[in-house]
């Protein structure tokens, strides 16, 4: 297809839709037959097949699809959907372009939470080792700093203003990294275990990290398509949306609490992953507009085709594994400075 062509198309919502599918298509693929191991089309298509009918084959070459590589993939899809969609909900609720699901401090929260996990079971009993209790840690720790930002925030009528909420995050952020700071020096000579997890990674994911971001995402997602409308109108202004009959006390509160659980699941399997939530949004919204009702799912579908992009980049395409969370942050670091200094311009102009 010509390139003006795909241009027209990305511009439709349901034209960008179909793009990134058949990129989400082609990247399946790519993933699960590239890599140390090579594997066809018809040889994966028959591993899936097989495991799902429950025929018999090689343990093997099928453990490395089924247990390796497809859990690693849903995954990263899963926790680049989360990310993507917290970023557009959270840039229509605080009306700032560079916010995303590390605004609140969410980050902080777990990686503080995951941080404290690792540290104590350096000393503690032997199930804090296990190591799905990081993960646990982690989302424990950005659900409480989520409801302490929203205390910190919430004005005397109730209402949570966006300057106030970011303010809280920033807060909140500076105070758990020094609480972080802290315990990476109680780990001692042990603190690679915490700066590993703090670069983050889909190494060793399972089907249970993938299920465990999808219960918390698509929730939100139905929440946010549901609260869609009323977002587009709370853009136009608070006291606007407040005539028009929209209750935004509730949306923001509603809309903020899965934005940050689903953000919350995804950091707490892969890790400080940074830029997705930024990026996706922002992009999306210069192809499409700034309409909620299709801005919000196709953010998380380019989320999820971003990540998991990055993802395979990391794990199969560079000459040796790096953390998905330094690559990211390479590749969406200029792009974020590009965005920041169209936000100045208009700024300086407005």
């Amino acid at each position: 297809m010509p390139v003006p062509h795909v241009a027209r198309l990305a511009r439709n919502p349901w034209g960008l839709a179909l793009l990134l599918v058949v990129a989400l298509l082609g990247l399946a693929w790519l993933s699960l037959s590239w890599g140390y191991l090579a594997f066809s089309y018809q040889e994966i298509w028959e591993i899936i097949q097989g495991r799902l009918l429950g025929r018999e084959l090689e343990l093997g070459r099928s453990q490395i699809i089924w247990e390796v590589r497809l859990p690693r993939l849903a995954t990263a899809l899963a926790a680049g959907a989360a990310l993507g969609l917290s970023g557009a909900i959270y840039q229509g609720l605080l009306l700032n372009p560079l916010a995303d699901p590390y605004t609140l401090g969410v980050s902080s929260g777990a990686a503080l939470g995951a941080a404290g996990v690792i540290t104590l079971g350096f000393w503690g009993p032997a199930w804090l080792s296990n190591p799905i209790t990081p993960t646990v840690g982690a989302f424990g720790g950005a659900a409480v700093t989520l409801l302490a930002v929203m205390a910190l925030a919430r004005e005397r009528d109730g209402s949570l203003p966006p300057t106030s909420l970011i303010l809280s995050g920033v807060i909140m952020s500076t105070i758990l990294s020094a609480g972080l700071s802290f315990l990476k020096y109680l780990a001692g000579d042990q603190v690679s275990s915490i700066i590993f997890w703090l670069l983050g990674s889909f190494v060793a994911r399972t089907w249970l990290d993938a299920l465990l971001v999808t219960v918390f995402f698509l929730p939100a997602l139905l929440v946010a398509l549901a609260s869609a409308v009323d977002l587009n109108v709370m853009t136009l202004g608070l006291d606007q949306a407040r005539t028009l009959g929209v209750n935004t006390k509730g949306t923001r509160r509603r809309l903020l609490a899965v934005a940050s659980l689903a953000a919350a699941s995804a950091v707490a399997v892969s890790g400080i992953i940074g830029f997705v939530g930024l990026i996706t949004p922002h992009l999306i919204r210069l192809l499409i507009g700034p309409d909620h009702r299709a801005l919000i799912p196709l953010s998380a579908l380019a989320g999820a085709v971003l990540l998991g992009a990055a993802d395979w980049v990391a794990r199969a395409v560079l000459p040796g594994e790096i953390p998905v969370g330094v690559l990211t942050a390479l590749l969406a670091g200029p792009v974020f400075l590009v965005i920041f200094r169209r936000q100045a311009r208009r700024l300086t102009r407005g």
